[in-house]
């Protein structure tokens, strides 16, 4: 009996433990993030005007998203083989990919909630592990998060243990080993049309 009324109460603290209203600036930044894209999707004034949804989209999203990061994660070792010049066109083709794919998917969302399950930090990376709670089923969404100049942003979105960055790595890294950098370049670029 003892053991139980244990278990029961330490599921309790760890819910209240991972309750967003005691939560750090990280997964509080982040969740004001989540917020305004939600009401930007479930705005009816932009229902039918897909131009400026996705420009507000954009424009919150680039405020917590860190490409810059995310272009050198996903090319990898590749990354300090190109110039100073062909690192800046690659991370904006890769923004443009981001924000194309990332606004496809999440105007997709409909209705539904995000549960903020936990946070993890080490100095200056964090994850915050979220719920994607729709109608007829839920996803695991898991943020990591780098501090940089004193904000912390996303360079990684981990959809059910699946790593998006990871996922573009391998993408890229075979396109290079086979073709060459240009052909990868001209590829994002004709994805980003």
């Amino acid at each position: 009996m003892r053991l139980k009324t244990l278990a029961v109460w330490g599921i309790a603290g760890f819910l209240l433990a991972a309750s967003p209203a005691l939560a750090s600036e990280i997964t509080h930044d982040l969740k004001t993030t989540i917020d305004q894209v939600i009401l930007i999707i479930n705005d009816q004034k932009l229902k039918d005007d897909q131009d400026t949804r996705r420009t507000l989209l954009r424009e919150t999203i680039d405020k917590r998203f860190n490409y810059e990061q995310m272009a050198m994660r996903s090319l990898a070792q590749a990354w300090s083989e190109r110039t100073a010049g062909e690192r800046k066109a690659f991370v904006l083709l890769f923004k443009k990919l981001l924000e194309t794919s990332y606004a496809n998917k999440i105007e997709s969302f409909g209705e539904g909630t995000v549960d903020y399950l936990d946070e993890l930090v080490k100095g200056n990376y964090a994850m915050v592990k979220t719920k994607v709670v729709r109608k007829n089923k839920s996803m695991n969404v898991d943020y990591k998060m780098i501090r940089q100049g004193g904000h912390w942003q996303v360079y990684d979105i981990v959809v059910e243990g699946i790593s998006m960055i990871r996922n573009y790595r391998s993408q890229f890294t075979k396109i290079l080993q086979e073709e060459s950098f240009d052909v990868l370049m001209k590829r994002m670029n004709t994805a980003n049309m």
